[in-house]
Protein backbone atom coordinates (compact mmCIF):
# COMPACT_ATOMS: atom_id res chain seq x y z
CA UNK A 1 0.00 0.00 0.00
CA UNK A 2 1.42 3.39 -0.98
CA UNK A 3 1.73 5.96 1.78
CA UNK A 4 0.26 9.38 1.11
CA UNK A 5 2.44 10.86 3.83
CA UNK A 6 6.01 11.92 3.15
CA UNK A 7 8.41 10.77 5.85
CA UNK A 8 9.26 13.61 8.21
CA UNK A 9 12.90 14.22 9.08
CA UNK A 10 13.55 16.35 12.18
CA UNK A 11 15.88 19.26 11.56
CA UNK A 12 18.14 17.96 14.33
CA UNK A 13 19.20 15.06 12.07
CA UNK A 14 20.65 17.40 9.43
CA UNK A 15 23.71 18.65 11.31
CA UNK A 16 26.87 17.02 9.93
CA UNK A 17 30.39 17.17 11.37
CA UNK A 18 31.13 20.39 9.45
CA UNK A 19 28.13 22.36 10.71
CA UNK A 20 29.00 25.35 12.88
CA UNK A 21 26.38 26.76 15.22
CA UNK A 22 27.66 30.32 15.38
CA UNK A 23 24.82 31.96 17.30
CA UNK A 24 24.17 30.76 20.85
CA UNK A 25 24.23 31.88 24.44
CA UNK A 26 26.03 28.99 26.08
CA UNK A 27 28.67 30.70 28.22
CA UNK A 28 27.72 30.46 31.89
CA UNK A 29 26.35 33.44 33.78
CA UNK A 30 27.23 36.08 31.23
CA UNK A 31 23.89 37.11 29.67
CA UNK A 32 20.31 35.82 29.36
CA UNK A 33 21.49 32.38 28.27
CA UNK A 34 22.98 29.58 30.39
CA UNK A 35 22.93 30.64 34.03
CA UNK A 36 25.72 28.38 35.28
CA UNK A 37 28.30 25.83 34.17
CA UNK A 38 25.94 22.91 34.79
CA UNK A 39 23.38 24.40 32.38
CA UNK A 40 26.06 25.18 29.78
CA UNK A 41 27.24 21.57 29.80
CA UNK A 42 23.71 20.17 29.66
CA UNK A 43 22.84 22.33 26.63
CA UNK A 44 26.04 21.43 24.78
CA UNK A 45 25.60 17.71 25.52
CA UNK A 46 22.10 17.78 24.08
CA UNK A 47 23.22 19.69 20.98
CA UNK A 48 26.16 17.30 20.62
CA UNK A 49 23.61 14.45 20.51
CA UNK A 50 22.25 16.09 17.33
CA UNK A 51 25.71 15.84 15.77
CA UNK A 52 26.80 19.42 16.43
CA UNK A 53 30.49 19.51 17.31
CA UNK A 54 31.45 23.06 16.35
CA UNK A 55 30.20 26.07 18.30
CA UNK A 56 30.93 29.77 18.22
CA UNK A 57 28.99 31.09 21.17
CA UNK A 58 27.90 34.72 20.98
CA UNK A 59 26.95 36.41 24.27
CA UNK A 60 25.18 39.73 24.09
CA UNK A 61 27.07 42.99 24.24
CA UNK A 62 24.47 45.66 24.94
CA UNK A 63 25.21 48.99 26.65
CA UNK A 64 23.87 49.20 30.18
CA UNK A 65 22.40 45.69 30.05
CA UNK A 66 25.20 43.28 29.14
CA UNK A 67 28.45 45.22 29.29
CA UNK A 68 30.54 42.20 28.38
CA UNK A 69 34.11 42.68 27.23
CA UNK A 70 36.24 40.52 24.92
CA UNK A 71 38.42 39.66 27.91
CA UNK A 72 35.49 38.40 29.99
CA UNK A 73 33.97 36.47 27.10
CA UNK A 74 37.26 34.73 26.25
CA UNK A 75 37.84 33.93 29.92
CA UNK A 76 34.42 32.26 30.13
CA UNK A 77 35.08 30.43 26.87
CA UNK A 78 38.30 28.96 28.27
CA UNK A 79 36.56 27.92 31.47
CA UNK A 80 33.83 26.12 29.54
CA UNK A 81 36.27 24.51 27.08
CA UNK A 82 38.39 23.21 29.97
CA UNK A 83 35.32 21.82 31.71
CA UNK A 84 34.21 20.06 28.53
CA UNK A 85 37.60 18.37 28.25
CA UNK A 86 37.57 17.39 31.91
CA UNK A 87 34.35 15.39 31.39
CA UNK A 88 35.57 13.73 28.21
CA UNK A 89 33.93 15.90 25.56
CA UNK A 90 37.18 16.39 23.68
CA UNK A 91 35.76 16.44 20.13
CA UNK A 92 33.95 19.73 20.61
CA UNK A 93 35.33 22.94 19.16
CA UNK A 94 34.21 25.97 21.14
CA UNK A 95 34.88 29.41 19.76
CA UNK A 96 33.62 32.75 21.02
CA UNK A 97 32.45 35.94 19.37
CA UNK A 98 29.59 38.26 20.40
CA UNK A 99 26.15 39.46 19.39
CA UNK A 100 26.44 43.24 19.26
CA UNK A 101 23.46 45.51 19.75
CA UNK A 102 23.67 48.38 17.27
CA UNK A 103 23.74 51.12 19.89
CA UNK A 104 26.02 53.99 20.90
CA UNK A 105 28.24 51.61 22.83
CA UNK A 106 28.81 49.56 19.69
CA UNK A 107 29.87 52.65 17.77
CA UNK A 108 32.61 53.25 20.33
CA UNK A 109 33.79 49.63 20.16
CA UNK A 110 33.86 49.86 16.36
CA UNK A 111 36.02 52.97 16.50
CA UNK A 112 38.42 51.19 18.84
CA UNK A 113 38.21 47.94 16.82
CA UNK A 114 37.62 45.98 20.02
CA UNK A 115 35.35 43.42 18.41
CA UNK A 116 35.11 39.64 18.58
CA UNK A 117 34.62 38.43 15.04
CA UNK A 118 33.43 35.40 13.12
CA UNK A 119 35.80 34.12 10.46
CA UNK A 120 38.22 37.05 10.92
CA UNK A 121 36.08 39.89 9.60
CA UNK A 122 32.39 39.06 10.05
CA UNK A 123 30.49 40.37 13.08
CA UNK A 124 27.09 39.37 14.39
CA UNK A 125 24.81 42.34 15.06
CA UNK A 126 21.25 42.83 16.22
CA UNK A 127 18.71 45.62 16.57
CA UNK A 128 16.00 46.47 19.07
CA UNK A 129 12.76 44.60 18.38
CA UNK A 130 10.88 47.89 18.71
CA UNK A 131 12.52 49.91 15.94
CA UNK A 132 15.75 50.07 13.91
CA UNK A 133 18.44 52.60 14.82
CA UNK A 134 17.86 55.98 13.22
CA UNK A 135 21.36 55.80 11.75
CA UNK A 136 21.17 52.12 10.76
CA UNK A 137 22.56 52.51 7.26
CA UNK A 138 25.30 54.81 8.49
CA UNK A 139 26.28 52.14 11.01
CA UNK A 140 26.31 49.42 8.36
CA UNK A 141 28.48 51.63 6.17
CA UNK A 142 30.89 52.36 9.03
CA UNK A 143 31.17 48.66 9.86
CA UNK A 144 32.29 47.92 6.32
CA UNK A 145 34.60 50.93 6.16
CA UNK A 146 36.31 49.57 9.29
CA UNK A 147 37.01 46.32 7.45
CA UNK A 148 34.20 44.17 8.81
CA UNK A 149 31.11 42.58 7.29
CA UNK A 150 27.86 42.67 9.29
CA UNK A 151 25.69 39.61 9.76
CA UNK A 152 22.26 40.64 10.98
CA UNK A 153 20.90 38.18 13.54
CA UNK A 154 17.34 36.90 13.06
CA UNK A 155 16.06 39.51 10.54
CA UNK A 156 12.76 37.63 10.44
CA UNK A 157 12.04 38.63 14.05
CA UNK A 158 11.97 42.39 13.43
CA UNK A 159 8.21 42.93 13.15
CA UNK A 160 8.63 46.51 11.89
CA UNK A 161 9.84 45.04 8.58
CA UNK A 162 7.04 42.48 8.16
CA UNK A 163 4.73 44.81 6.23
CA UNK A 164 7.51 46.33 4.17
CA UNK A 165 9.59 43.41 2.98
CA UNK A 166 11.44 45.63 0.48
CA UNK A 167 13.51 46.78 3.46
CA UNK A 168 15.12 43.34 3.58
CA UNK A 169 16.36 43.77 0.02
CA UNK A 170 17.58 47.25 0.89
CA UNK A 171 19.58 45.85 3.82
CA UNK A 172 21.14 43.20 1.60
CA UNK A 173 22.07 45.82 -0.97
CA UNK A 174 23.75 47.78 1.83
CA UNK A 175 26.10 44.84 2.38
CA UNK A 176 24.34 43.13 5.28
CA UNK A 177 24.28 39.34 5.47
CA UNK A 178 21.36 37.56 7.16
CA UNK A 179 21.33 34.85 9.82
CA UNK A 180 18.07 32.97 10.31
CA UNK A 181 17.09 31.61 13.71
CA UNK A 182 16.19 27.97 13.14
CA UNK A 183 13.40 28.25 15.71
CA UNK A 184 11.74 30.80 13.44
CA UNK A 185 10.85 27.88 11.17
CA UNK A 186 8.44 26.76 13.89
CA UNK A 187 5.77 28.91 15.51
CA UNK A 188 7.93 29.40 18.62
CA UNK A 189 8.16 33.17 18.00
CA UNK A 190 4.70 33.30 16.42
CA UNK A 191 3.15 32.56 13.03
CA UNK A 192 4.10 35.94 11.53
CA UNK A 193 7.78 35.33 12.20
CA UNK A 194 7.49 31.84 10.70
CA UNK A 195 5.88 33.23 7.54
CA UNK A 196 8.59 35.85 7.09
CA UNK A 197 11.35 33.29 7.75
CA UNK A 198 9.97 31.06 5.00
CA UNK A 199 9.58 34.07 2.69
CA UNK A 200 13.21 35.10 3.18
CA UNK A 201 14.39 31.55 2.48
CA UNK A 202 12.31 31.32 -0.69
CA UNK A 203 13.68 34.66 -1.87
CA UNK A 204 17.25 33.47 -1.30
CA UNK A 205 17.98 36.26 1.17
CA UNK A 206 19.23 34.08 4.05
CA UNK A 207 22.97 33.43 4.19
CA UNK A 208 23.38 31.47 7.41
CA UNK A 209 21.34 29.78 10.14
CA UNK A 210 21.90 29.48 13.87
CA UNK A 211 20.16 28.01 16.87
CA UNK A 212 20.28 31.11 19.11
CA UNK A 213 20.05 28.62 21.98
CA UNK A 214 19.48 30.14 25.42
CA UNK A 215 17.84 27.30 27.34
CA UNK A 216 16.31 23.82 27.08
CA UNK A 217 12.94 25.13 25.88
CA UNK A 218 14.63 26.27 22.70
CA UNK A 219 15.98 22.78 22.07
CA UNK A 220 12.60 21.22 22.83
CA UNK A 221 11.08 23.39 20.10
CA UNK A 222 13.96 22.75 17.70
CA UNK A 223 13.35 19.01 17.81
CA UNK A 224 9.78 19.54 16.59
CA UNK A 225 10.74 21.22 13.31
CA UNK A 226 10.15 18.47 10.76
CA UNK A 227 7.98 19.78 7.91
CA UNK A 228 9.54 18.40 4.67
CA UNK A 229 9.11 21.60 2.61
CA UNK A 230 10.72 23.72 5.32
CA UNK A 231 13.56 21.23 5.79
CA UNK A 232 14.34 21.33 2.05
CA UNK A 233 14.40 25.12 2.07
CA UNK A 234 16.90 25.41 4.91
CA UNK A 235 19.23 22.53 3.97
CA UNK A 236 21.48 24.56 1.62
CA UNK A 237 21.79 27.36 4.19
CA UNK A 238 23.10 24.98 6.87
CA UNK A 239 26.07 24.15 4.64
CA UNK A 240 27.12 27.81 4.51
CA UNK A 241 27.85 27.90 8.23
CA UNK A 242 31.08 25.93 7.97
CA UNK A 243 32.77 28.92 6.37
CA UNK A 244 32.55 30.84 9.65
CA UNK A 245 34.83 28.69 11.81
Amino acid sequence: MLSFFKKRTPITTLFDEHFVDFHSHLLPGIDDGAKNMETSIALIKRMHSYGIKNFITTPHIMSGVYDNTPELILEKQQELQSHLKSIGLTNITLGAAAEYMLDAGFEKLLEEKKLLTLSDTKILVEMSYHSPPLNLYEQLFNIQMAGYQPILAHPERYAFYHRNKKEYTKLKEAGCLFQLNLLSLSTYYGKDVQKVAIHLLKEGLIDFAGSDTHHMRHLDALENINQPKIIELVKPVLKNNQSLM
